[in-house]
Formats: C-alpha cells, sequence, structure tokens
C-alpha cells in the first residue's frame, strides 16, 4: 500500500503546562476544581481525622496489597463511592450516618482523587476533599503506613527450588 500523498502528517509541538491550561483539558479541569475546596496536606488530614475527618482510601486492591496502606482509612474503591457514601443510599456504609462528614479521599498520587471529591460534592455531601498528593504524599510525609502484604509486580520472581 502506498502513501496518499493528498495526506499530510502535522507534528505538534510539545505543550507546555500553560498552553494546556490555556486549551483546557485535564490539567485546567483539576485546577478549576481544586480552586472550589481546601486540599489538606498529610498532617493537616492527620490532625482532621483526630477531630473527626475519615480518611478514605479509594485505591485498587492490588495497590493496597503492593504498596501499603493508611492504618484506620476506610477502603471504598472508585466505582463504588458515591454510592457507599451517600446517607441516603440503601448500599451506605454504616460510617456515612450525615452529609455533613469531613470525606477526606485518597488514591496513590492525588489526582483521581480531585475528581472523587468533587463527585462527592455534587451529590451533596459539600465537606469531602481530598488528600494533597496522595498515599505517597502521606509515605513521604513519614506518617504510619500498614505494610504491604503482597509483591509488588515489578519485584523479581524468586527462584523456584
Amino acid at each position: 500500500m502506498t502513501a496518499d500523498p493528498s495526506r499530510t502528517t502535522v507534528e505538534h509541538a510539545p505543550v507546555r503546562p500553560a498552553q494546556a491550561a490555556e486549551a483546557g483539558g485535564i490539567d485546567a479541569h483539576l485546577a478549576a476544581l481544586r480552586a472550589g475546596f481546601e486540599r489538606p496536606d498529610p498532617a493537616a488530614a492527620l490532625a482532621a481525622v483526630a477531630e473527626g475527618a475519615v480518611l478514605v482510601d479509594t485505591r485498587p486492591a492490588d495497590r493496597r496489597r503492593t504498596e501499603g496502606a493508611i492504618a484506620g482509612a476506610l477502603v471504598v474503591e472508585r466505582n463504588h463511592l458515591e454510592w457507599r457514601l451517600d446517607p441516603y443510599n440503601e448500599g451506605a456504609l454504616p460510617q456515612a450516618t450525615n452529609r455533613g462528614i469531613r470525606w477526606i479521599v485518597f488514591c496513590d498520587e492525588g489526582y483521581a482523587s480531585t475528581l472523587a471529591a468533587a463527585s462527592l460534592r455534587q451529590i451533596g455531601l459539600t465537606r469531602a476533599t481530598d488528600l494533597d498528593g496522595g498515599f505517597r504524599a502521606w509515605r513521604r510525609a513519614g506518617l504510619p503506613v500498614l505494610p504491604p502484604t503482597g509483591p509488588h509486580p515489578d519485584d523479581p520472581v524468586p527462584p523456584a527450588h
């Protein structure tokens, strides 16, 4: 098959962050969402938990197994989040007693959790927010982390005996 000379390939210059924000896209969307609520850093999140906030780990099971977890965090994978935290839903968790709870959602690095917190706010959970930097920021801050319970997929497989 020969190339069609009437068609040309257009190469695009790399997009810089400032350009991406001007053009829209996910970075601009995240920035707009984050402007609407305060995102606690790990130390502030720990202090908020001491005052009654609830940490919610939305990471997939394999991430919790291979990277560890935060003791006391409620585990609700992302695809169930709104149903489990809305106190007016028949599938709500026992912890979801009212819409005034301060839910602090976290993922690996704090990107997907921003989207999740915004979704919770849209359904009336107006105190929902997310952990700035996610689980990795919590771990980097030296805050308590439960150890992994399984090998990381990139770990070498030990030889069979």
